[in-house]
């Protein structure tokens, strides 16, 4: 395995994209986005997508010149127009406003429509919380996901991020997709040619399967059942009917459909903790739940308890010193970019004297 550092993949992809015709301020952002999705164990959303946004340039299906806009604006509220740009650029924008917002009134709600996919939202979460605020992130996406009772996809699988400061290095933040699992971990296991777990995906037929290219040509299955399928339906409506965005069979598929935006619809929903209480309050009461949290009897075999976030966050400390693992699969697709555009790939690093980042988070 090939083992990189973080800031020579960011680079690399921030370059890649300013060959294939994107703004420096706009591939950076977009390049930081995927890079801490690799970071964080997330390789559904890290730079496995890279190839795919460069053929989005290239092909005209994101406009990389617009700048995202507030079409509406009612103070508390907002709703912004994407332009049709990268969906980690238009998040960016969207996040930026609701925080400084969210200072003025307490709360804040932006919703997003024509926007992409903007990948993983445990990366616009975890800076709110940053800043002392608890985030709400919602994102629908193209369809992939059936309905409870149905065989073919409908619903994406619409993404939740909730987080919140705890005092420490390690903030409360689930990231999570209304599936089993991000279709994008399918894709994954397809490259690698790897079997998917049972209980992941059906195939076109609505038969079970764990043939991850089945899975693709079939559609995911929704996390908990009617539970899963009725919170992707609720965050399709949040962010898409509510924002006017795309939803349902209206959002696209950026590796299917080459003649329609994707039309993603996001929502940023920021809670200024000190609207609440002084901050030094709150610190103190999470701090007191989250010692009766590690203080609970474990399970055999359970070491310790672990919040939500708590793992990738360990997990990236690990990866930061000891480099992001890329299959060789990915990087042989990821040097034909490369060549392609006329920028350097990224050499590993040595690893001999180190341990790699899944190892180190195990410690």
């Amino acid at each position: 395995m090939n083992h990189y550092a973080p800031e020579a993949l960011t680079g690399f992809c921030t370059a890649a994209l300013v060959a294939a015709g994107v703004g420096q301020p706009i591939a950076a952002s977009v390049a930081e986005s995927l890079v801490y999705a690799d970071v964080r164990g997330v390789e559904s959303h890290g730079v496995l997508r890279l190839p795919i946004y460069v053929r989005r340039v290239r092909e005209k299906m994101v406009d990389v010149i617009r700048e995202p806009a507030v079409v509406q604006d009612r103070g508390a509220t907002a709703l912004m127009d994407g332009g049709n740009n990268f969906g980690a650029y238009v998040g960016q924008k969207a996040l930026d406003l609701a925080m400084a917002r969210a200072r003025d009134y307490g709360v804040a709600t932006v919703g997003v429509r024509r926007s992409n996919h903007f990948g993983t939202a445990a990366y616009f979460a975890e800076q709110a919380a940053a800043r002392g605020l608890v985030a709400v992130i919602v994102s629908n996406a193209s369809q992939t996901m059936p309905p409870t009772g149905g065989i073919r996809p409908f619903l994406g699988t619409n993404p939740l991020a909730i987080a919140a400061p705890t005092g420490g290095p390690t903030p409360f933040l689930l990231d999570m997709a209304t599936s089993q699992v991000a279709r994008g971990k399918i894709i994954a296991a397809a490259r690698r040619g790897e079997a998917i777990p049972e209980g992941w995906a059906i195939d076109a037929a609505g038969q079970p399967t764990r043939d991850a290219e089945a899975g693709l040509a079939g559609a995911v299955l929704p996390l908990g059942g009617a539970k899963g399928y009725g919170l992707s339906m609720a965050i399709d409506i949040l962010a898409g009917v509510l924002t006017g965005a795309g939803y349902g069979p209206h959002v696209r598929n950026m590796y299917e459909d080459w003649e329609n935006p994707q039309d993603v619809g996001h929502a940023f929903i920021l809670i200024d903790i000190a609207a609440f209480m002084p901050m030094p309050a709150f610190i103190a009461r999470m701090q007191d739940y989250l010692a009766l949290l590690k203080a609970e009897p474990r399970a055999p075999g359970v070491a310790e308890i672990l919040f939500a976030g708590e793992y990738e966050h360990r997990l990236a400390e690990g990866r930061r010193t000891g480099g992001i693992v890329l299959v060789p699969a990915l990087v042989q697709e990821l040097a034909a970019l490369a060549a392609d555009l006329a920028v350097a790939m990224p050499d590993p690093i040595d690893t001999s004297d180190r341990r790699s980042g899944t190892a180190a988070a195990g410690a």
